[in-house]
């Protein structure tokens, strides 16, 4: 049988907004990226979820209460956080590895997670959720690195590693017998808002 996931990027935080690496750390949503989940939440709205997993972080636990209006109960897990920076958590992104080759292991040095590591994290974590009985379209609210760590399972991510994903992307997957195969990528046109909402 065919389900369907969809994993959606948390809305802009303060840490996006200052350019600091946050990883399991975790700052508030912005006004911003309020907007940003309640335009999500207008996506997500005709489609009938019958359940939603959070990463543990406040930042997506938020960002799905608003994008479901508190409609949809859900359960928070570790397994869909972000990718662990270490000691950088908290610091500038320009301090991040230019190159992905460097950037697969860097972190550990410094009590941190390899992509490797979060990329077989999110495959185990959802792979889990999509095998639990009656979960035939679920919704899981995760990071923008983790969520292209999990994607790279499947398809190269190379160019999206270099661009990133803006916030509340949703990356739209059809499962069926323990794979994973992605359908679409929606992005939201956040243009009004943002200048309406310009700092």
């Amino acid at each position: 049988m065919k389900k369907t996931l969809y994993l959606m990027r948390h809305g802009q935080t303060l840490f996006n907004l200052r350019r600091k690496m946050q990883g399991h750390c975790d700052s508030p949503l912005t006004p911003l990226g309020k907007k940003q989940a309640e335009i999500a939440g207008e996506y997500l709205k005709n489609i009938h979820i019958d359940h939603a997993y959070s990463s543990s972080l406040e930042r997506c636990c938020d960002t799905l209460e608003i994008a479901t209006n508190g409609r949809i109960p859900y359960v928070r897990l570790k397994g869909l956080k972000e990718m662990n920076f270490g000691l950088f958590e908290g610091e500038s992104v320009d301090l991040k590895p230019t190159d992905k080759k460097d950037y697969e292991s860097f972190f550990l040095q410094y009590g941190g997670e390899s992509l490797s590591q979060v990329k077989e994290r999110m495959l185990k974590t959802c792979t889990e959720i999509m095998e639990k009985e009656y979960h035939n379209t679920v919704l899981v609210v995760s990071h923008g690195l983790a969520s292209l760590c999990f994607l790279s399972n499947f398809e190269d991510t190379s160019e999206l590693m270099k661009t990133g994903i803006p916030n509340c992307t949703i990356f739209k997957y059809e499962y069926e017998n323990e794979k994973f195969k992605l359908i679409e990528i929606i992005r939201h046109d956040f243009s009004q808002i943002e200048e309406a909402l310009a700092y």
